[in-house]
């Protein structure tokens, strides 16, 4: 595999990584007692941090990406292992029930 598609691909899980860590440890403005400001909604973040998400999205991605690439490299969940429909059928094969008639 090339660095730019190990990069590419490590991308797509901290990206994924992020929109899953970040609703976790949030509270909002009501369950932190703060008060809110003319306009702002009521479920709006009162401790948003983003150097916690992106800590927290860093490590999962790093996991995720090590899964990953072990398997792989390791070759232990392949395309054909995910194949469930018995492969594409094969357009150019004789029919084993006899000859055309034409």
């Amino acid at each position: 595999m090339r660095w730019t598609s190990a990069l590419a691909i490590f991308t797509l899980f901290w990206v994924m990584s992020a929109f899953l860590v970040m609703p976790f440890g949030l509270r909002t403005l009501a369950e932190d007692g703060a008060e809110r400001v003319p306009g702002q909604i009521d479920s709006a973040p009162a401790n948003f941090n983003p150097r916690r998400i992106a800590k927290r999205a860093t490590v999962l991605a790093v996991i995720l990406f090590a899964l990953f690439y072990l398997n792989y490299t390791q070759g232990w969940v392949t395309a054909q292992d995910l194949d469930y429909t018995g492969g594409a059928p094969d357009l150019y094969a004789i029919p084993a029930s006899g000859a055309a008639k034409g």
